[in-house]
């Protein structure tokens, strides 16, 4: 089983932390290391990653994707998971994804989130409205699967070969979409409907936080620019065909 580093950013959010690296910790196929990035955290998150054994690192820009590319960069694993710091894991989670790379041409494995705390009217409108649209979209605005930041793995490698192009320091941008754009369009993405994420409903419940996050996508497109224009990543799959990640060498 290939090794796998879990980076987790983190904000104010010590409980829901909590059930994160316990349920890491209850895995079938344990994690090498679970890297928690604190991003400036006022309340217990650090105590508790403290606590949980995790790595702990401090990023002081804030914004997501520079806590979580702080977290990719120290990862020693030859795979990189991600998750948020709401993510609650099945225990064979960690397996199950490892498996995936089993392909060699397989450079990233991604799976979707189930809402918690909502109803079941809710749960099932959310799922439609933002889970599965949020796939639907992107697929078709990248010419294959998006990551998601919530749930996701990598190579180690893919990430080396990507991580100057990436905007780390932007935090009107969201990184994961923002990761799947600049991997090469030959490389192959999977997503794994059986790969599932439990994940804290709250985001949708903020009307506001929504329009936020919309904006976000846009300007995640524009900010990439032909790298996300799905016509150009056909034309360059087509061409080039599906291949494995290079071998890059950690500076």
């Amino acid at each position: 089983m290939r090794s796998v580093s879990v980076v987790v950013p983190v904000l104010d959010d010590a409980d829901q932390l909590a059930h994160c690296l316990a349920s890491l910790s209850a895995q079938t196929v344990l994690p090498t290391e679970v890297i928690v990035v604190d991003n400036g955290s006022s309340d217990r998150s650090v105590a508790v990653a403290a606590a949980a054994g995790a790595t702990v690192l401090h990023e002081p820009v804030r914004g997501i994707g520079a806590a979580a590319s702080h977290g990719y960069d120290a990862a020693t694993s030859t795979l990189i998971a991600r998750v948020d710091s709401d993510s609650v894991l099945p225990p064979d989670w960690v397996e199950c994804a490892a498996r995936r790379f089993d392909d060699p041409l397989v450079t990233a494995v991604t799976g979707p989130g189930r809402f918690r705390g909502l109803g079941p009217v809710a749960a099932v409108f959310w799922d439609v409205a933002y889970m599965r649209a949020y796939f639907l979209l992107m697929t078709g605005a990248l010419a294959r699967p998006p990551l998601f930041g919530s749930n996701m793995v990598m190579r180690r490698t893919a990430w080396l070969a990507v991580r100057h192009r990436v905007h780390r320091f932007d935090p009107q941008v969201h990184d994961d979409v923002d990761l799947s754009i600049q991997f090469d369009p030959a490389w192959r993405t999977v997503f794994d409907p059986s790969l599932v994420a439990s994940v804290s409903g709250t985001p949708v419940r903020d009307a506001v936080g929504l329009v936020v996050r919309t904006r976000k996508a846009g300007r995640t497109m524009w900010t990439s620019g032909m790298r996300a224009f799905a016509p150009g990543r056909i034309m360059r799959r087509v061409l080039a065909g599906t291949r494995a990640v290079p071998v890059v060498r950690r500076p």
